[in-house]
């Protein structure tokens, strides 16, 4: 996918992922609560109409994933598209995904 941005933004307890594609109109979202240090989990994941059918939703679950392997992180996927990403590929998510 060309001209794909991911950006992440986060507070004390809460983080978000924003994917922009240009030329398309909305944006895709992520989102995470944090629990601790080495703990977060996926809350929400958002994508629009018009953006459907692009890989966003995908693409910010692969960000996610490899930022929380970066940070040492353990990933707990209440987002039901997050819990089925992880279960759809569990041998490349179990360094990361608690159940």
């Amino acid at each position: 996918m060309t001209n794909l941005i991911i950006r992440y933004s986060e507070t004390d307890s809460k983080a978000r992922y924003v994917a922009t594609v240009e030329g398309v109109a909305g944006e895709g979202e992520l989102t995470i609560s944090k629990v601790s240090p080495t703990l977060i989990i996926a809350d929400h994941t958002a994508v629009p109409d018009s953006m459907r059918g692009m890989g966003i939703a995908k693409a910010l679950v692969l960000r996610l994933l490899e930022d929380a392997r970066g940070k040492g992180q353990r990933i707990v996927p209440l987002c039901p598209f997050v819990r089925g990403y992880a279960m759809r590929h569990r041998d490349e998510t179990a360094d990361v995904i608690q159940w």
